[in-house]
């Protein structure tokens, strides 16, 4: 099984350290103690992937690029089918050891659209709500960041994220097993992302308070997530399911939700982007073969889900906690 151990020497000398009780209690509960079936095949697959520590690699591209050393040859047909073992590959791209891995979303397009209108990631401690296989916490170390941890329950993307740390050199990309609710008040982070989170929780009030709880005081919240056209009273719970999905809750307008940011003590609020998604940045792969955005649209007018719904639209809202 994989260990967290890593993190926890890492964030040693720094004021996470005070958290690590809370933290190692909550991994016990929620990873240690919870039985996968998965996990002896994925261990096996894992360890017999390379043995490379890449020294060219980039995170400032929007596809994660590691590339294998001059001094190293791989059996690339074996790594494909070892990489293919960890499918479903949602977010990316990425091109590992010669290996091009299309991935369901497009992600460079969503930090294309965010990056602009963020405070430059320079220096600042970053957490990512979220992060699936961690594409995300690469490009924030790629634009400077000092740390980036990331908190990911679904072991797959566990896996994935830890098949590349394993071709890298020590970084400071983390991933946590964990939930959101799991984690203790930090206060520490200088930026917290929330990217495609909050329409899965059941309670939206109870997610915002918690991103609050993780970042300092004067610290930026970055949220991304579905959104529907109209005015700041604008809300809607799909009845059953929304884009074939059953853990849709709250779909609000920007308005709405800018409305519900302001209730929950932040300042400085914008909506900085809306873009509808496009079947060029969700779409089925080859990495990633299941159903994608155009099953779950009505076929006869994409602008409408299957259920009859406003299309997904996607926005990103900016926020501070109060100085």
């Amino acid at each position: 099984m994989i260990t967290q151990d890593n993190f926890f020497i890492r964030t040693e000398s720094t004021s996470l350290k005070k958290y690590h009780p809370a933290l190692r209690s909550a991994l016990a509960v929620h990873y240690d103690n919870q039985a996968h079936g998965k996990t002896r095949e994925w261990d096996a697959i894992l360890t017999a992937t390379p043995e490379v520590v890449a020294e060219d690699f980039a995170f400032d591209a929007g596809c994660i690029k590691i590339a294998l050393p001059s001094s190293h040859t791989i059996d690339s047909s074996l790594f494909r089918t070892q990489l293919r073992n960890f499918m479903p590959w949602r977010k990316g791209p990425w091109n590992l050891l010669g290996v091009a891995i299309d991935t369901e979303w497009r992600s460079d397009w969503k930090w294309k659209r965010l990056q602009p209108h963020i405070t430059a990631l320079a220096g600042r401690r970053v957490l990512d709500i979220g992060t699936g296989n961690g594409y995300f916490l690469y490009r924030m170390l790629g634009d400077g960041a000092e740390m980036a941890i990331g908190i990911e329950p679904t072991r797959i993307f566990l896996y994935q994220f830890e098949l590349v740390q394993k071709l890298l050199p020590a970084n400071n990309a983390h991933l946590l097993p964990l939930r959101g609710e799991h984690l203790p008040e930090f206060g520490f982070f200088d930026t917290v992302f929330s990217l495609g989170v909050l329409y899965h929780r059941r309670s939206p009030v109870d997610h915002i308070t918690e991103l609050s709880g993780f970042v300092r005081d004067g610290g930026e919240i970055v949220l991304e997530t579905l959104v529907i056209p109209g005015d700041n009273k604008t809300i809607l719970v799909p009845r059953d399911r929304y884009a074939k999905m059953a853990n849709v809750w709250f779909l609000p307008s920007t308005g709405a939700l800018e409305v519900l940011l302001h209730r929950a003590g932040l300042v400085n609020i914008r909506t900085v982007d809306v873009n509808q998604t496009s079947p060029g940045e969700q779409r089925t792969t080859d990495w990633m073969a299941f159903e994608s955005l155009v099953n779950f649209l009505d076929p006869d007018n994409h602008a409408l889900t299957s259920e009859g719904y406003p299309a997904p639209r996607r926005a990103i809202i900016i926020a501070n906690k109060p100085g």
